[in-house]
């Protein structure tokens, strides 16, 4: 979705769970968080409509990207709110992604590669630009691979990777970028991508969006400390991850993230 075309919501916003603390949603991608100058022409916006979906003002805790689907967590007092970012700042939060990508990821791993603050030039526009970079950790595994039968660039099909993720960090872009620094640059990407892969996907599939889902969030409850765990769907992905002959079904997904991002695994 390019930034000329206001988002239209087509249907009320997935509630994936709510209590008396807090509501997480499953975000649709293109959709803004919440108003800004550098979207002027946008009318729809996450906070807003889950504000009046449930009757009753909501806070913000994390941040997804516009074109990022997926789980979003929102408090529904600003006590609530500084409890969920203290829990922040100590990473008790898990953060499971899905990617598609260029190419086929032989293999996983951990990226710590740091990444210099990323500025808006209106925004950040008094902002200092000689930061050093931030330390900036992503941890990647391959699910899934398929080749297609359409030449792209020199190359007489195309190949591209299902990809689990999981940021320790929280940088500007974090995925994209690293994904872009792995030369496996997720599918969508307007900024960081391949844009002979994303005419693919548009013309092929008639898909415009990011191929990124923000697709499971795990946090000890900010008031009881009971282990809390949502899950988004693949939604309008589902179709395509069918044709491709990629799981849809959630179990699949919670398995391989719980087996995979296991802690135990990746202490060196």
């Amino acid at each position: 979705m390019s930034s000329a075309e206001p988002f239209v919501l087509q249907a009320p916003l997935t509630i994936l769970y709510q209590d008396d603390y807090i509501v997480a949603i499953d975000k649709p991608g293109g959709m803004l968080v919440h108003r800004s100058f550098l979207d002027k022409h946008e009318t729809v916006f996450v906070m807003q409509t889950l504000r009046d979906q449930i009757g009753q003002h909501v806070f913000p805790v994390h941040r997804l990207d516009r074109p990022t689907s997926g789980v979003l967590l929102f408090a529904l007092s600003a006590e609530v709110a500084r409890l969920l970012g203290e829990q922040q700042e100590l990473k008790l939060w898990r953060k499971h992604y899905l990617a598609v990508v260029r190419g086929f990821l032989p293999q996983g791993g951990e990226l710590d590669y740091p990444l210099k603050e990323q500025l808006d030039k209106i925004a950040d526009k008094f902002s200092r630009d000689d930061k050093a970079p931030q330390q900036a950790i992503t941890r990647y595994q391959p699910l899934q691979q398929v080749e297609l039968p359409i030449a792209v660039s020199k190359y007489p099909a195309a190949r591209y990777s299902l990809v689990a993720l999981q940021p320790i960090t929280g940088r500007k872009h974090q995925l994209r970028r690293h994904l872009a620094h792995l030369r496996h640059p997720i599918v969508g990407d307007t900024s960081h991508g391949d844009g002979k892969h994303n005419a693919l996907f548009k013309q092929h599939f008639n898909c415009r969006r990011l191929m990124l889902v923000a697709k499971q969030l795990q946090l000890p409850h900010p008031v009881t400390a009971e282990t809390l765990q949502f899950s988004a769907g693949l939604n309008e992905l589902a179709p395509l991850f069918a044709q491709f002959g990629w799981p849809v079904d959630e179990t699949y997904y919670q398995q391989q993230f719980a087996e995979l991002f296991m802690e135990e695994k990746w202490q060196k």
